[in-house]
C-alpha cells in the first residue's frame, strides 16, 4: 500500500505545491472539514449525520463526509488531494493504512492543513493532531470478559476479527488472548478468524465453522461490525442459543438477536461522536487560534501517545433501551471539556 501511495504523491502536484500562493488562514466559521473513512463500512454511516450536526451546531462554513470508493489507501489519499484542491481546511480521517497515511498527513501539515485520527489511530511519528477512537484494546476485552461470564467462565471460544489492514485488528486478537489468559485454561481459544469484516467473507467463514464445529464452541466474541450480524443471523437460523455470543456495535440485527436471546451482548461504540466532536476540535485547529496541548491528559497506546478514548459500552438486555442516552452523555461530556483539556486557544 505504501508504494501506491508513493506513486500518487510523485505526481506533478504536491499537496504543498496545489496551496502555493494561498497561505491565507481562514477563519472558523470559512472552514471546510472533511471526514474519510478508509472505504465504505456501515460502521462509518452515523458521520454524515454527526458532519451535518457539527456544521450546525458550531457555525462551521462546511462539513461533509467522503468515502473513497474501495479500501484502498491511494484511492484514500487522492481523495484527500483533490478535497484540498477545492479548498478543504481541515481533514479527520480512518487511515486506510496506519503507516501509509503519514506521509500524507505530513504534507497536509506543512501546508497549514490540521488532521486528526478518528475511529482508528495512524501510527506515531505521526503529524495527526491527535486520535479519537475507541479504546479498542479495552472494548475488546471487556467484551471476552462478558463473553466468558455469559458462558458460566469455562467453554471453547471463536474470536471472529476485522482486517488485517484494520490497525485495530490486532489490538483487539491481543485484549482476547489476555481476557481468556486470566481464566488459567479454564477458557480457550480454538482459533481467531480474520478478514470477516466483509459480507461475503463473513457469510462464508462463520457459517463454514458453524457447520463443522457447532457442537465444539460454547461463544463467540465478534470484533468486528460485519462478523457481528452474520453470526447472530446464523444463530438464529440454527435456533441456537447455547453459542454464547457478544458482538461490537448496535446495528438492528445484532440488538433483536440480544433481545431474542441469540446474544449475550455487544459492545457499544461512539462513531457519532467521533465525527461530532472531531469536526469540533478540527475547526477550532483550522481557525489558527488554537493549537494541541503537549501535556494534555493524552492516554498512550501502542500506535500513538496522543490518544483520546471516544467512549464503548456494553449493550445488553439490561440497557438496551437506554445506551443511546449514555452515548449521548458521553459525546456531550467529550465535546464540552476537550477545549480546556486538550486545547491552547488564543
Amino acid at each position: 500500500m505504501t508504494t501506491r501511495l508513493s506513486g500518487a504523491l510523485c505526481r506533478a502536484f504536491s499537496i504543498a505545491a496545489l496551496l502555493a500562493g494561498a497561505a491565507t488562514v481562514a477563519q472558523a466559521s470559512d472552514n471546510k472539514i472533511a471526514l474519510i473513512p478508509g472505504g465504505p463500512h456501515p460502521y462509518f454511516a452515523p458521520w454524515e449525520q454527526a458532519a451535518a450536526d457539527a456544521q450546525k451546531d458550531f457555525g462551521i462554513a462546511a462539513v461533509d463526509f467522503k468515502v473513497p470508493s474501495e479500501w484502498k489507501l491511494n484511492l484514500q489519499t487522492e481523495l484527500v488531494e483533490s478535497l484540498v484542491t477545492q479548498g478543504y481546511t481541515a481533514f479527520g480521517i480512518f487511515p486506510g493504512d496506519a503507516v501509509g497515511i503519514n506521509s500524507t498527513v505530513e504534507e497536509l501539515e506543512g501546508a497549514g492543513i490540521p488532521a486528526a485520527a478518528l475511529a482508528g489511530c495512524a501510527q506515531d511519528p505521526t503529524k495527526m493532531q491527535f486520535c479519537l477512537g475507541t479504546d479498542v484494546y479495552n472494548s475488546a476485552y471487556l467484551g471476552t470478559k462478558a463473553l466468558i461470564e455469559a458462558m458460566g467462565g469455562k467453554g471453547k471460544i471463536v474470536h471472529l476479527a476485522g482486517l488485517l489492514v484494520d490497525p485495530n485488528t490486532k489490538l483487539r486478537m491481543d485484549a482476547v488472548e489476555k481476557a481468556v489468559g486470566e481464566t488459567n485454561g479454564a477458557v480457550s481459544i480454538v482459533q481467531h478468524i480474520t478478514d470477516t469484516d466483509a459480507q461475503e467473507a463473513a457469510d462464508q467463514k462463520i457459517n463454514a465453522l458453524l457447520g463443522a464445529q457447532k457442537d465444539q464452541i460454547d461463544g463467540l466474541i465478534s470484533t468486528a461490525y460485519i462478523p457481528s450480524v452474520v453470526a447472530a443471523k446464523s444463530l438464529r437460523n440454527l435456533g441456537d442459543k447455547r453459542i454464547k455470543l457478544v458482538g461490537i456495535d448496535d446495528d438492528p440485527i445484532v440488538l433483536d438477536a440480544i433481545k431474542d436471546g441469540f446474544a449475550a451482548g455487544t459492545m457499544a461504540q461512539n462513531p457519532y461522536g467521533q465525527g461530532y466532536v472531531g469536526a469540533y476540535v478540527l475547526d477550532l485547529l483550522a481557525g489558527g487560534g488554537c493549537t494541541v496541548k503537549a501535556d494534555a491528559p493524552w492516554i498512550q497506546t501502542p500506535q500513538t501517545a496522543h490518544f483520546i478514548d471516544s467512549g464503548t459500552l456494553l449493550i445488553s438486555a439490561a440497557n438496551i433501551a437506554s445506551y443511546k442516552d449514555d452515548l449521548k452523555k458521553i459525546t456531550s461530556d467529550i465535546q464540552s471539556s476537550f477545549k480546556d483539556k486538550y486545547l491552547d486557544c488564543k
